[in-house]
């Protein structure tokens, strides 16, 4: 008799856990981060929830495969709620999320010394194009998969300064880089994406 009490205890548990998980979930955003900084763990997997889907596509295209992808989404979730602190409130929490999904796969990139690749790979190509519209012929989904597979530092970049609006001066500050040799990656990242565009035709 005493087995059964425990058993419907652990289900009223349970069931209470699922009830707080769903009222959270259905509560307005900034009380699910409030809820987050004091540690509750049915608002951080609501922000989970709420956040992965969106920011799976931006730590993929920084990371080129999804293994990868997979394994920045998991730490810039650890920094983000390490972070919550810092979050002020004032502008837009998903933009400010999505600079720690960034830097989380920067940090990354630095580790794996990305661009001193990329520079090695410059020489073989030319910065020339006979077709500088090229980019704008072909689907979003086809350029992301063409930008998943460019090399490492010319994928960075190019992420960098045409999607997240980063300036040179600001993308060779975040990679140790000079702002030349930031242009020249992205200069070489276009005809790369140009020369592949080209070959569809």
């Amino acid at each position: 008799m005493q087995h059964f009490g425990d058993k419907t205890h652990l289900i009223t548990r349970v069931t209470a856990h699922n009830r707080t998980s769903e009222t959270v979930a259905n509560l307005n955003e900034q009380r699910i981060i409030e809820l987050c900084k004091q540690g509750d763990r049915a608002a951080q997997k609501a922000l989970f929830d709420k956040l992965s889907s969106r920011m799976f596509p931006v730590c993929l295209r920084y990371m080129g495969n999804r293994e990868a992808a997979e394994d920045v989404l998991q730490e810039g979730f650890i920094s983000l709620f390490s972070k919550l602190g810092s979050y002020s409130g004032e502008g837009s929490f998903e933009g400010w999320a999505r600079k720690v999904f960034v830097n989380t796969a920067l940090m990354t990139l630095r580790k794996n010394d990305v661009m001193r690749q990329s520079e090695d790979i410059e020489t073989a190509w030319s910065v020339s194009s006979e077709d500088p519209g090229a980019l704008q012929k072909i689907s979003y989904n086809e350029l992301m998969g063409m930008i998943s597979e460019l090399p490492a530092g010319f994928r960075t970049v190019f992420n960098m300064f045409l999607i997240e609006g980063y300036s040179h001066k600001e993308i060779g500050e975040a990679l140790g880089i000079s702002e030349a040799t930031s242009r020249s990656q992205l200069q070489r990242a276009r005809v790369m994406l140009q020369n592949r565009i080209k070959k569809l035709k």
